[in-house]
């Protein structure tokens, strides 16, 4: 009798809780850009966000085309797909994440969040900005409803930054108590200075992941010239 009801009741139910997917829990980070190149500093900054923040997972959201890098060629989507996944492939903690790219513009931040949020019911959002995004976080479209969205605002700050709040609490009140600093190490690495080394023939090898610097030379991007 009890070898029939466990067969009959408890079995299925195993088997069942065996091969259902569990929701992802803990500590998701959102690390936006369009990464034009991804580097090392991207990487390196990568890390440190999530030690200090002690995220589970660290998603990297590409942007397909910011408002406010219209004015210059952005390199093809396909492209730096590729990029950011040969940059992060080898990081089990590292994910990247077409939640922009999938869906149409104009792609706001608290249409983001509420994506990755459905995706990820039970997990804590942290929202990762640099200093001079959080100074301008009030001209953002439903600021108040990105912090209400956010369990955390997590600010990179560069040694010797500081980020004056008085202004800011008096029109996000509630911005203060979501804020958790990063101390970001001082890398003079930029995406742009990459792209203009690379088509001046200049040295790009060591600024790079190998795989993404293969990736532009097999590739030709950014006009890429082999240097001298």
């Amino acid at each position: 009798m009890l070898s029939w009801l466990y067969c009959t009741t408890f079995l299925p139910l195993l088997l069942c809780l065996r091969y259902t997917t569990p929701m992802k829990k803990g500590r998701i980070g959102i690390f936006g850009g369009t990464f034009d190149p991804p580097h090392l500093g991207h990487l390196i900054l990568a890390c440190e966000i999530r030690a200090q923040l002690k995220l589970d997972r660290l998603l990297w959201v590409l942007t397909p085309t910011p408002p406010h890098k219209l004015n210059r060629k952005i390199t093809a989507l396909e492209n730096r797909l590729e990029m950011v996944h040969l940059a992060i492939d080898d990081n089990p903690f590292f994910e990247l994440s077409k939640v922009e790219i999938e869906r149409e513009g104009p792609h706001y931040t608290i249409d983001t969040l509420h994506t990755i949020q459905k995706e990820n019911p039970s997990a804590n959002l942290v929202y990762l900005m640099g200093g001079d995004s959080l100074r301008n976080l009030p001209s953002w479209h439903r600021p108040e409803d990105i912090i209400f969205a956010c369990h955390e605002i997590g600010v990179m700050r560069r040694p010797g930054d500081l980020i004056d709040l008085s202004k800011l609490d008096q029109v996000l009140p509630s911005l203060r108590a979501k804020l958790r600093y990063v101390d970001a190490p001082l890398l003079e690495i930029a995406s742009r200075e990459i792209r203009r080394r690379a088509a001046a023939g200049l040295p790009i090898r060591y600024y790079l992941p190998d795989a993404v610097y293969h990736y532009i030379q097999e590739n030709k991007l950014y006009d890429f010239r082999q240097p001298i």
